[in-house]
């Protein structure tokens, strides 16, 4: 076997924010940080933050992750007190899709959406 995993590069604009959001809200932990860049593990997933100076408020520059779990409404019901802190349009509690998948949705403060989600059945 080759390929373990991916591990996605993700912009943000403001590197501590960031990764005291994906702490907080996701449960993801900061393993490695210097400066402008940052790892973050939770469980088998994991992401680089990686500080940008370019606008990134601006939706067509929306970034997206999807996160394959299991057990979604259980990792929903975990998350789900702080994700209710986000503001309106930041979060989206689990619901299903045409396409055979369970999801919730949570943006990050720079216009990243992460998806997770479950194939039903």
């Amino acid at each position: 076997m080759y390929k373990t995993q991916i591990t996605p590069f993700i912009n943000c604009a403001d590197l501590t924010r960031a990764i005291a959001f994906y702490e907080e809200y996701l449960e993801f932990e900061c393993t490695f940080q210097m400066e402008g860049y940052a790892f973050l593990r939770s469980e088998a997933v994991a992401i680089r933050l990686l500080e940008t100076d370019c606008d990134l408020s601006i939706e067509e520059r929306e970034q997206m992750i999807y996160i394959d779990v299991n057990g979604i409404d259980a990792l929903y019901e975990k998350l789900r007190a702080k994700l209710e802190e986000l503001p309106d349009g930041r979060q989206r509690a689990p619901f299903d899709q045409d396409y055979g998948q369970r999801e919730f949705h949570v943006k990050d403060e720079d216009c990243t959406l992460i998806l997770f989600g479950e194939a039903i059945g």
